[in-house]
């Protein structure tokens, strides 16, 4: 059913009260932007004013600003925490655009020296990255047609660019631009495809734009599932009206916003929780090691096992031991300390966060893509506590897990549905194989995944041999509760 069918009995959700002024674009107006930018942004204009609404814009589809123009812009953000959800209207919207449909209408709102922040929600793909190079990517069709009519920009690039021009044209301060993607450095790689950008249309624009606009890094956090049918109904039931643009998330959430804008001109969101500070990369790494590395872990074990969900597994005792005897042993000590940050309560949190029962997270979904995101989550830790002369058997066992998994048969002989961009090299690999040591050599040889001295390392190559046979012989569940009887 369509989010718009089935509920004819019910109003449709309107603003009350006074719509703020613009003060921020928001480029990619989905699920994560409005659970978290807008919710952050209400609280912090209730805390303490100022005009920063916010108009969001859309780069491809209408859905949103359909969905959000019909009530006013206002929707609903709804908590789902263990007792229960909690819907809360969010007013923080103020206009919703769509850039095909009206280019100019960005380009003027983007000219306006009362916009002071350009964000962006626009994924890994918005930022046309050339993945060999990690500069910009010249070929890609949206670049070239911007380069050709920036009157007419297509991609969130050509938007800035145009945007910048005229504010630099017109003698007006630049607006600072905040990427809000899960993208490691996003400033840094924000900042470095505008002036890619930017040096192919104006050298001039390019070296202004490089001397005068921000572009602070931001880490950020909530877990966001997919708005369903059902969610839309769910609500209406509760709260007698009909909201399509509603969003449901995890009750937890952290920003983390390097203090680099314009003027130092930004919302108050410090008083709804954000953190601003000098350097973002500790808390990147925190996040990536702490966070990324024991879901990586958990769906690999987990799936093996038989967990459906991050919270079916840590109700199993053995895997919420796994967890916490990864962080104090293997993670913790392997992490720079981030700027006020309490590790261990971090790490405390992020139990209970995957212990909500009311988020459905997959296992076999964190567990696509292990050929990508190995190398960050997992092995860049292994790696220094090697350096450091530390053991990684818990790390090595979800190494092991993984080779199990991309073989592509669970542990009572059923097929597993492997999604990866690498998934039939690394089933040839392992099928390729007899025994477990000549298994996982074999997958220790994938250069794209292992770093040649880490696949080559006597200590790890035995770890993961031993956790494979293991694997083979007892079962993920016996394997885990083994480890954290050490």
């Amino acid at each position: 059913m369509s989010m718009e069918a089935g509920l004819p009995d019910k109003p449709r959700l309107i603003r009350e009260g006074a719509t703020p002024k613009i003060g921020i674009v928001h480029f990619g107006p989905g699920a994560f932007f409005r659970a978290f930018n807008a919710v952050y942004t209400q609280e912090a204009m209730a805390a303490e004013g100022g005009d920063w609404g916010i108009c969001a814009v859309s780069l491809q589809s209408p859905t949103a600003r359909d969905q959000l123009m019909a009530q006013g812009c206002a929707f609903t953000s709804v908590t789902l925490a263990p007792e229960g959800p909690t819907p809360q209207v969010i007013g923080a919207i103020a206009h919703a655009l769509v850039a095909p449909e009206d280019p100019s209408a960005v380009l003027k709102l983007l000219g306006d020296p009362a916009v002071r922040i350009v964000s962006l929600t626009i994924t890994e793909k918005g930022y046309c990255v050339d993945r060999a190079t990690g500069r910009l990517q010249m070929d890609h069709p949206g670049i070239l047609a911007d380069l050709a009519n920036p009157d007419q920009p297509r991609t969130a690039l050509g938007f800035i660019a145009q945007g910048l021009a005229a504010r630099r044209a017109q003698g007006h301060a630049p607006f600072t631009v905040m990427s809000c993607d899960n993208l490691p450095d996003n400033g840094a790689l924000t900042r470095q495809m505008v002036l890619d950008f930017a040096q192919a249309r104006d050298p001039e624009l390019a070296l202004w734009i490089s001397e005068n606009v921000p572009f602070p890094s931001t880490m950020v956090d909530r877990i966001t599932p997919a708005t369903t049918a059902q969610d839309v109904a769910d609500l209406a039931d509760a709260a007698g009206y009909f909201d399509p643009a509603c969003v449901m998330h995890e009750p937890f959430r952290q920003w983390v916003i390097e203090d680099d804008f314009v003027k130092g001109e930004h919302p108050a969101w410090d008083a709804a929780g954000a953190q601003f500070v000098s350097d973002v990369a500790a808390f990147e790494l925190m996040k990536l090691r702490c966070l990324n590395g024991t879901h990586s872990s958990l769906a690999y074990l987990g799936y093996l096992a038989g967990h459906e969900t991050i919270a079916d597994c840590v109700a199993d005792a053995p895997f919420a031991g796994l967890c916490t005897q990864l962080w104090r042993d293997e993670i913790l000590p392997t992490l720079p300390q981030p700027e006020g940050e309490d590790l261990p309560a971090y790490c405390a949190s992020l139990l209970t966060r995957y212990r909500n029962p009311a988020i459905r997270h997959r296992t076999w979904q964190i567990a696509m893509d292990g050929s990508q995101k190995l190398p960050q989550r997992l092995l860049g830790t292994v790696t220094s506590n090697l350096a450091a002369g530390r053991d990684s058997d818990g790390l090595a066992l979800a190494v092991a897990a993984w080779m199990r998994y991309v073989g592509g048969v669970d542990e009572a002989g059923r097929g597993i549905d492997v999604r990866d961009p690498l998934a039939e090299r690394l089933k040839a690999l392992s099928d390729g194989a007899r025994t477990p040591a000549a298994k996982v050599a074999a997958l220790l040889g994938m250069e794209d995944v292992f770093a040649p001295a880490l696949a080559a390392h006597p200590s790890f190559r035995k770890s993961v041999i031993k956790a494979y046979e293991g694997l083979c012989e007892h079962g993920a569940r016996a394997m885990v509760q083994e480890l954290i009887k050490d």
